[in-house]
C-alpha cells in the first residue's frame, strides 16, 4: 500500500513538473574558474535527483557489504554456542548417568572458544569430585567464583555440599560458616549448617543457631522443637559428668522456660540434681512440674529425694491422691516416704496398696525389706522372690518351662535322683 502510495505521488509530481516546464523549462549557469554549464532547469533538478539515488545506493551498497563480515562473525559465535549447549546439555545427562569422565569432558569442551558459564563449572566440579580429583575440583570452583563473582552463595553451596558427600566435615564447617558471615539469613545456609552441627554434636552451636531456624522457619515446628530438645538433653549429660551442682543450675538457667517445661528435660535434670545430692532443690522442681502434668518418672523422683523436711514432702505426696489413688508409682513413693518418716504401719498399707495396683518390683522390695524389719520372715522372702519374678526381662526367661532335676543331698555332695521321685531328701 504505501509503495502504491509513494508511486502515485512520483507520477503526480513528474506530470506537475512537466506542465510547469513546457512553457518556460527555466535556465540554470554554473561557472566555476572559468568553466561554465548551462542547463534547463527541469534538466538541472532530473541530474540532481539522480545523483542522490545513486549515491544512496551507493552507500546502502557499501553498507552491505560491510555487515557481511559482521554476520559472519555473529552466525559463528551462534553456532558455536550453540554447540556448547549441546555439549553441556550431554554432559549433565552423563552427570546424572554416572559417567563422570565423560561428563567432565563434555561440559568444558567449548570453555576454550567460549565464555564458560557457571553451571559449566558447578558440573565439572561435581564430576572430578566422583573421580577423587580433589584438587581439580577445587580449581573448577575458582574459576566458577571468577565467571560469576556476585555467586558466591551458590558456589559456596555447592563447595559445602560435594565437601559432605565426601565426609570432609570440618571443611564443610568452615565453608558454611564463611557463608553465613555473606548472608546470615540465607535459608539454605542455615539450613545446611544446622544440619552438620547435629551430625557433629556441636550442641552449643545448635542451640545458638536455633533461634535463626525458628525466625526463618528453615524446619517445621516440630522438628525445631526436637532438635533443641536433644541439644539440651545432650548438653545436660555433659553438665553432669562433671559430678557438682553449679554446672547443672547454670545450664538450667540457660534453658529456656518453653524447653524446661518439657517432661524428658525436666526428669533428665532432676535425676542429675538427685546424683549430686541437690534434694532440696529437685523437690520444689518436682512440685512445679506436677502442677503442670502428671508424670511418673518424676513422682517416682520424689519419693527418692532425701529434702529437708520429709514430714512436709510426705503431706504434699499425699494429696496427689485425689486424682491418682490407685497410681502403683505414687503409692510405692508414698510408701518410701513414709518408711523415711518412721510410720511403719502407714507404709506398708501404701506399699501393699502399690503391689496390688501395678506389681513393681521396687515396690516388692521395699515392702520385703519392711516385713523383714518387723520379724515377718517369710512374708519377705516371698515379696523379694515375687519382686525377682516382676523384674524387667524376667518374663523371657525359660526356666519355668524346663523340668529341673531333683537333688539328693548325701555326705554334703549333691546327686540326681530318677525323675519320678516324689520329694527332695534333705
Amino acid at each position: 500500500m504505501k509503495k502504491l502510495l509513494f508511486i502515485l505521488l512520483t507520477l503526480a509530481a513528474a506530470t506537475f513538473v512537466t506542465l510547469w516546464a513546457k512553457d518556460d523549462p527555466g535556465y540554470v549557469l554554473i561557472d566555476v574558474k572559468g568553466y561554465t554549464v548551462e542547463s534547463s532547469l527541469v534538466f538541472a533538478i532530473i541530474v540532481l535527483v539522480l545523483a542522490f539515488v545513486l549515491l544512496h545506493l551507493g552507500v546502502r551498497l557499501y553498507a552491505n557489504v560491510k555487515s557481511v563480515g559482521k554476520g559472519y562473525r555473529v552466525w559463528r559465535n551462534r553456532r558455536t554456542q550453540d554447540k556448547a549447549n549441546e555439549y553441556l546439555v550431554r554432559g549433565l545427562l552423563a552427570l546424572s548417568e554416572g559417567k563422570w569422565s565423560e561428563a567432565e569432558k563434555d561440559v568444558l569442551k567449548y570453555t576454550d572458544n567460549q565464555q564458560p558459564s557457571l553451571l559449566n563449572y558447578l558440573a565439572a566440579a561435581r564430576a572430578a569430585q566422583e573421580q577423587g580429583a580433589y584438587e581439580r575440583r577445587d580449581d573448577y570452583l575458582k574459576s566458577a567464583h571468577h565467571t560469576t563473582p556476585n555467586a558466591d552463595i551458590a558456589v559456596g553451596l555447592t563447595q559445602a555440599q560435594l565437601q559432605l558427600d565426601q565426609n570432609q566435615l570440618e571443611q564443610a564447617l568452615a565453608t558454611l560458616r564463611r557463608l553465613q558471615q555473606l548472608d546470615p539469613k540465607h535459608k539454605q545456609v542455615l539450613k545446611t549448617l544446622a544440619r552438620l552441627y547435629m551430625d557433629l554434636a556441636d550442641w552449643e552451636h545448635v542451640v545458638e543457631i536455633i533461634p535463626a531456624l525458628r525466625k526463618r522457619k528453615i524446619f517445621p515446628d516440630a522438628h525445631i522443637d526436637q532438635m533443641e530438645q536433644s541439644a539440651y538433653s545432650a548438653l545436660l549429660d555433659q553438665a553432669a559428668r562433671q559430678q557438682e551442682q553449679k554446672p547443672l543450675q547454670d545450664l538450667w538457667y540457660r534453658i529456656p522456660q518453653a524447653m524446661q517445661e518439657k517432661e524428658i528435660i525436666t526428669v533428665k535434670y532432676i535425676g542429675y540434681l538427685f546424683s549430686v545430692g541437690a534434694g532440696d532443690l529437685a523437690e520444689s522442681l518436682i512440685r512445679n512440674a506436677l502442677r503442670r502434668y502428671w508424670s511418673e518418672p518424676l513422682v517416682r523422683y520424689y519419693g527418692l529425694l532425701k529434702s529437708a523436711d520429709t514430714k512436709a514432702q510426705l503431706a504434699h505426696a499425699e494429696t496427689w491422691l485425689g486424682n491418682h489413688e490407685n497410681n502403683g508409682v505414687l503409692l510405692l513413693t508414698l510408701g518410701r516416704l513414709c518408711l523415711r518418716n518412721g510410720l511403719w504401719g502407714k507404709a506398708r498399707s501404701y506399699l501393699e496398696a502399690s503391689v496390688g495396683a501395678a506389681q513393681l518390683p521396687e515396690a516388692y522390695n521395699e515392702l520385703g525389706f519392711l516385713l523383714e524389719q518387723m520379724g515377718e520372715a517369710d512374708k519377705a522372702i516371698e515379696c523379694y522372690r515375687q519382686g525377682l519374678l516382676n523384674a524387667p526381662g524376667c518374663e523371657t526367661s525359660v526356666a519355668r518351662d524346663v523340668k529341673v532335676p531333683q537333688l539328693e543331698y548325701k555326705a554334703g555332695k549333691p546327686q540326681l535322683l530318677p525323675s519320678n521321685t516324689p520329694t527332695v531328701a534333705y
